[in-house]
């Protein structure tokens, strides 16, 4: 089980981007140009710090991510009881579409969610100017998707299988892919772009309650990820800050995105 120490080893190696030019800057070094070997881009969520919990190998594979980002409001939460400025809510299914505008005019391939959504997402994607030239549903082997993206020159790779089975599969396309390529750990991003899933109204988002409309769109699948992980999220919060708040009062950190 990893503990409270390794959860703040996972705060410190976050980037943070303070405002819109930190996110710009944060952006362009995802582009194809800027990329120059396997990279992964991972996000952090309440969730996500759940299952490090749980998992120590899917910690290690944040951990061992070349850039992780914070998603979400619980974590603005946890940053803030530490005393230590959040940055902004840099969550994939508002950024990932930016870095997919970075790539037009380059391939990708897209690794996750079922038909038709996935093939819809596809189409989606190439109305920005990129070309998907691979597509493997989410319920494949990692070899499948390893060779899928070897059998590419894709310059983009999204994964979209949900936690922690593509932060997996990216560690393992990071060791056996021998080209420059952003490996980004999307979650549920293909079903956003394929219609499946629907964005919470702009009032929801605007006060990071789009858990909350998710959860009443899909009460019976999300139950448990929402009601009951917020609330041992925020019971890992009050002791995590309860221990390391008097050593950081004062000493708030943010990581700028170069």
């Amino acid at each position: 089980m990893t503990g409270d120490a390794s959860l703040v080893s996972l705060l410190d190696r976050m980037t943070l981007a303070r405002d819109e030019r930190a996110v710009a800057r944060l952006l362009s070094a995802l582009g194809p140009d800027a990329v120059s070997r396997p990279s992964r881009l991972a996000f952090v969520n309440a969730h996500a710090v759940n299952l490090c919990c749980r998992e120590p190998s899917f910690y290690a594979d944040l951990m061992d991510s070349e850039i992780v980002l914070r998603d979400g409001s619980g974590m603005k939460i946890l940053f803030q009881w530490l005393g230590r400025d959040p940055g902004l809510n840099l969550n994939g299914t508002d950024l990932i579409p930016r870095i997919i505008d970075r790539y037009a005019g380059e391939e990708a391939v897209l690794l996750g969610t079922k038909e038709p959504w996935l093939g819809r997402a596809a189409a989606r994607i190439a109305e920005k100017g990129v070309r998907p030239v691979r597509t493997v549903d989410g319920f494949q082997s990692d070899r499948a998707y390893i060779e899928a993206v070897k059998e590419s020159e894709a310059k983009l790779v999204i994964l979209a299988m949900g936690m922690p089975r593509q932060e997996h599969v990216a560690r393992r396309l990071a060791a056996e892919v021998d080209r420059p390529c952003l490996i980004v750990c999307g979650g549920a991003i293909l079903d956003f772009l394929g219609g499946k899933v629907q964005r919470a109204p702009v009032v929801f988002r605007r006060f990071g309650l789009e858990w909350l409309y998710r959860l009443f769109r899909e009460p019976k699948r999300l139950f448990r990820r929402y009601v009951i992980g917020n609330a041992v999220f925020l019971f890992r919060a009050t002791r995590l800050a309860a221990c390391a708040l008097p050593r950081t009062r004062g000493k708030p950190k943010v990581a700028r995105a170069r």
